[in-house]
């Protein structure tokens, strides 16, 4: 597959594969670069590599996913693909690191939130903002309390803040914190995962990911109806997107409730 929104290198022997989101400066998760990375990630299987590295050129790790495809007739679509790509990630062989700079919000802060572990440096601001436009996260409504436990979740998914690198750090969703991202990630790989095992590490990604087994399995494909069958089916949904869309403020319906669907 010849990829145009990403670049694909392998490195230290082919024993590292660095991806990176090369569309610059939004490196909005669209369709087409979800269906690359998700290329990208099938190439690491089989191998035996010490470490997969998801990072960014430009000066922002993500935008998020695109809002354009949030609309009904086309996230029906784009929705299964992008956590179709995020079980990928979250089965990869090796431990995958992402190295985050600038802004990581929405669809790309999911993309880092199956990573194993995360780097950044002091420029990075995470979170998921989808609430802002009258939707929710899926994906991160079912791995984020996983990574920094359910009530600092519900901060950031409720109300849409972002958190800077030291903030998301002091949570335990940022491994590291660095002033130099590219030094400070080779310094890592070189000290922490090129001298040990593939075969080890692989086996180690194994057991250290079951405690997002459930949040990947039941968790994220019950959100995932929730959002397709419940929450596009109301006006609001719709008017968010819409209103984003045309730069507008959003009318919100009156007298509008949800509809409370049993999720366990």
């Amino acid at each position: 597959m010849k990829f145009e929104k990403i670049r694909v290198e392998w490195m230290h022997g082919e024993r590292v594969a660095r991806i990176t989101l090369a569309a610059p400066k939004a490196n909005i998760v669209d369709l087409a670069m979800t269906r690359e990375l998700d290329a990208a990630f099938a190439q690491c299987a089989g191998r035996p590599l010490n470490a997969i590295v998801i990072s960014a050129g430009g000066p922002h790790f993500s935008f998020g996913a695109s809002v354009q495809e949030h609309l009904p007739e086309q996230i029906g679509e784009a929705l299964p693909a992008l956590h179709a790509l995020l079980r990928r990630i979250h089965e990869a062989p090796a431990p995958v690191i992402a190295a985050v700079r600038g802004q990581c919000l929405g669809g790309g802060f999911e993309v880092a939130l199956a990573c194993d572990l995360v780097i950044a440096d002091r420029t990075a601001q995470f979170g998921s903002p989808e609430v802002k436009l009258g939707v929710f996260a899926p994906a991160a409504s079912a791995l984020l309390p996983v990574r920094i436990g359910q009530a600092a979740a519900a901060k950031l998914l409720l109300t849409g803040a972002s958190i800077t690198a030291e903030e998301a750090a002091r949570c335990g969703l940022v491994a590291k914190v660095v002033d130099d991202l590219d030094a400070g990630l080779n310094q890592w790989l070189e000290s922490d995962f090129l001298p040990r095992s593939p075969s080890s590490l692989n086996y180690a990604c194994q057991a250290a990911r079951m405690a997002m087994a459930r949040a990947f399995g039941d968790d994220l494909a019950r959100i995932e109806h929730l959002y397709l069958s419940g929450l596009m089916s109301t006006p609001d949904a719709v008017e968010g997107i819409r209103a984003f869309l045309e730069k507008r403020s959003p009318q919100w319906a009156p007298n509008q409730g949800g509809k409370h669907e049993k999720l366990v």
